[in-house]
């Protein structure tokens, strides 16, 4: 039977079928909308997988920096401030104030050290405590720091009262609040110094010197924000008011009371010593300072020497002294500034203490190249470098740098021109050899670490002001510089007016031999300044019956030598060196040692062959002579730079053989050093002479 489909609408046919159809499309109704339900979640589920535009959550603010902890830093001041004395009769003041002298490295200024705990509370409220300890600067010629003096009439008639800093600290406590990486706090506590004061009759130049501890209090206030993971800087002003005091001079009987106000103006550094990553025991350096435009790199090394008993049938006013030891110690920090494109700022703060053996004379190869020719029994302050290098790429392949000390990290090409002017050692550039050139590190000797004819321009610590250029092209670099002398041979200030200088050049060329890396160098000076000839000296000696006085006899006139420079890896662990020079042996040396000839050479033994890759082995020997007339006025008695036994009626010779090893001892590096020294002062009379040296080096 035909069936005809029913064609009206379906709502239609649901509204008017009958009751049957009705609950069939009821249950169609039914599940249609549980498809949609059904589709609706699994569509919900696929948009989790589609990204739909959707409004940005809001940004998550950097947790503020957490200041907790304990840490250890340094800091570098300019200190002013006065002093009101009384005696019987008189009464005077002072001021404390002394100018920067950038010729002489004199002033009021001074660096320190400093350690202490932060306790931040959650509402960001810090309170800590703090102790640090403080030295000034190398006295001036008046012998004063941070201090000053006056004149006054006594019964005893004219004199000067003069009072001077030696070291001082503060442990305080710090108050502040620390929104985020900003710091803002007050600070006060307790304070002392010891000071030195010194009585001086003009009349007869008797001179009495008593020491004094003060103690008082301090206030004052600073702001610190945080520069690098674990790093700190900080600005603060202090002002301490030590109390009054009193101290009587024993020959005079004189009595002085006084007081002491110091104002201060620290910037400073602190690293924290919380929240440091698992290291081995061999691997406790701070962590560095790493942004684009700052770099914080320091150094420390102790160095003990002691020379044994020797035959010395006789000892002049520049002798070396048998059975005798003497230490040195110094800390430095390398605080960079990236100027702009290849532009770098360095200054190099110092603080040093300590004499080399016979206060740094008596052999011309010296012991101790961590022993400067003017010492100290108490820690002062120096800024030993201040200085812009400049470099220019001019192609090439890429180099990569690491950081370093007064280098910052980064690239160069292979070809460049670096430029350097300001105040740092001549050496920095010239004359250097990766196996024997620095006393903290490697072999000690004066003749190894430099070539010891090499009389570069340099004040009594080693540096000067000048400039100096190095075109690198290729396997060539040419260096030159100009370089300021000191006032006289040998001073520790430099000549303000440059009217003495020095020209220095060097060529240098890089090769490799077999495989193996090398280098030669050939460095010349020439000095124009003050300088003695010693046949003058010597007939002058002859007219006055008197010893023969190289001072007397100066004149403008100038001073060279030449010198090769040469090393050479043999293996990946062995690199050999020599070095050779050669001076006017007619003029004085101006500034470095008296040293008219010179042979060197030596060897540098990495560890790895016996299963100590961080330990190094080093040995090698120096031959040391001074021409004819410089031994005529060594035996008419003259003296100079480290040389003079009064007479030398048998001139030899000097030679030197020094050895050395060191080894990893957790942060620090640890060398024992021994040196064997014939002929000490090229005086056949004297010695032979056994050297043992200890050193520790730690880098940060």
């Amino acid at each position: 039977m035909l069936v005809q489909k029913d064609r009206r609408p379906a709502i239609g046919r649901v509204l008017f079928c009958g009751r049957g159809a009705y609950m069939k499309n009821k249950l169609l109704i039914a599940g249609t909308s549980l498809l949609a339900f059904v589709g609706g979640q699994l569509g919900a589920a696929c948009a989790a997988d589609v990204a739909l535009p959707t409004k940005a959550p809001p940004p998550v603010a950097p947790p503020a920096y957490d200041w907790n902890g304990f840490y250890l830093g340094g800091h570098l001041a300019y200190a002013a401030g006065s002093s009101h004395w009384a005696t019987s009769g008189a009464t005077g003041s002072f001021g404390l104030y002394q100018g920067f002298e950038a010729f002489k490295g004199t002033g009021s200024y001074f660096a320190g050290l400093q350690a202490g705990y932060n306790f931040m509370l959650p509402n960001r409220l810090l309170i800590g405590a703090e102790l640090d300890g403080s030295f000034p600067s190398f006295p001036n010629k008046a012998g004063v720091s941070i201090g000053g003096s006056s004149a006054l009439a006594s019964p005893f008639g004219a004199e000067t009262y003069q009072e001077t800093m030696l070291s001082f600290g503060t442990v305080r406590g710090r108050v502040g609040y620390a929104p985020s990486h900003w710091l803002f706090y007050v600070t006060g506590g307790f304070a002392w110094t010891y000071n030195r004061l010194t009585l001086t009759q003009l009349a007869n130049g008797l001179t009495e010197k008593q020491f004094l501890w003060r103690s008082g209090w301090l206030a004052g206030g600073g702001v610190e924000t945080a520069i690098a993971p674990h790093w700190t800087a900080r600005l603060e002003y202090l002002l301490t008011d030590y109390a009054a005091a009193n101290v009587t001079f024993p020959s005079t009987r004189q009595r002085f009371n006084s007081d002491f106000l110091v104002s201060e103006l620290r910037a400073g550094l602190n690293y924290r010593l919380d929240d440091q990553p698992a290291r081995t025991a061999n691997d406790l350096s701070f962590a560095a300072v790493r942004t684009d435009n700052f770099a914080v790199h320091g150094q420390s090394t102790f160095l003990e020497q002691y020379a044994a008993p020797f035959h010395s049938p006789y000892v002049g006013q520049n002798s070396l002294i048998p059975n005798q030891g003497r230490e040195t110690f110094d800390i430095t920090a390398y605080l960079g500034w990236r100027l702009w494109q290849g532009a770098e700022l360095w200054i190099n703060p110092e603080i040093d203490q300590g004499f080399g053996l016979s206060g740094t004379l008596g052999v011309a190869g010296f012991t101790s190249g961590e022993a400067y020719k003017i010492g100290s029994s108490y820690p002062y302050s120096r800024l030993q470098r201040i200085f812009i290098r400049q470099t220019i790429n001019l192609g090439g392949d890429s180099e990569k740098v690491e950081g370093a000390a007064n280098q910052f990290d980064g690239s160069r090409t292979s070809n460049r021109l670096v430029l350097t002017i300001g105040k740092f050692a001549a050496t920095d550039m010239f004359d250097n050899n990766k196996y024997a050139h620095d006393p903290r590190k490697d072999f000690m000797n004066w003749a190894l670490i430099d070539t010891g004819t090499f009389d570069y321009a340099a004040d009594a610590w080693g540096y000067t002001y000048g400039a100096a250029v190095e075109w690198y092209q290729g396997s060539w670099t040419i260096r030159g510089g100009w370089f300021d002398l000191s006032v006289s041979p040998n001073s520790g200030d430099l000549d303000a007016s440059f009217g003495q200088f020095q020209w220095i050049a060097e060529i240098e060329r890089r090769y490799e031999l077999w495989g193996h890396p090398g280098k030669i160098a050939v460095t010349g000076f020439l000095s124009r300044g003050f300088m003695g000839s010693f046949q003058d000296a010597i007939n002058l000696a002859q007219a006055s019956s008197g010893p023969a006085n190289i001072s007397a006899v100066r004149k403008y006139q100038s001073r060279g030598g030449v010198s090769i420079n040469l090393e050479q890896e043999v293996t990946a662990d062995l690199g050999v060196f020599m070095r050779a020079g050669w001076a006017d042996g007619n003029i004085e040396p101006y500034e470095f040692t008296d040293v008219d000839r010179t042979v060197a050479a030596g060897l540098s033994l990495n560890g790895k062959q016996w299963g100590r890759p961080g330990d190094t082995f080093g040995l090698a020997g120096i031959v040391n002579n001074i021409s004819k007339v410089h031994q005529q006025f060594f035996n008419d008695g003259g003296l100079g730079i480290l040389v003079g036994d009064g007479t030398l009626p048998h001139p030899g010779f000097e030679q030197i053989i020094e050895t050395y090893y060191v080894f990893p001892l957790f942060a620090s590096r640890v060398t024992f050093d021994y040196q064997f020294i014939v002929n000490p002062g090229y005086n056949r009379d004297r010695g032979p002479v056994s050297v043992v040296g200890a050193r520790m080096h730690l880098e940060f």
